[in-house]
């Protein structure tokens, strides 16, 4: 009798990625046809702001990782090929943002991330 042979998402490189200095550890952890929902203030539910594949990813993560800011993964979360995460972040002026994401998972990289976050106004 055999077992499944299962995928597992690399926590440590998703806390490594989060908490670095620039993007790249980070987009390693992405599929090359990963799609991204960013839900917020201003790319409400009914619009929500949508990123196709890794090019499109590594741009808004270029952006990100360019700010004067620290950001914290919180918690993670993985079942299967599922996984839910919460990250907090603080530009240097004060203002705090938090995010959690959702995250579909093939052969251990995310291919579907949902991401709903907040700030300090």
């Amino acid at each position: 009798m055999g077992t499944a042979a299962r995928s597992v998402f690399d926590t440590d490189t998703l806390r490594r990625g989060i908490e670095g200095q620039t993007p790249q550890t980070l987009l390693s952890l992405y599929a090359d046809d990963a799609e991204l929902r960013v839900v917020d203030h201003h790319t409400q539910p009914s619009h929500p702001k949508v990123l196709h594949g890794r090019d499109e990813i590594a741009e808004m993560l270029d952006d990100v990782y360019s700010r004067d800011m620290t950001h914290t993964l919180e918690e993670c979360v993985v079942q299967g090929d599922r996984a839910a995460f919460s990250e907090s972040c603080e530009y240097a002026d004060g203002v705090r943002v938090l995010s959690d994401s959702m995250i579909k998972l093939r052969d251990g990289k995310i291919v579907e991330q949902t991401i709903i976050q907040a700030w300090d106004e």
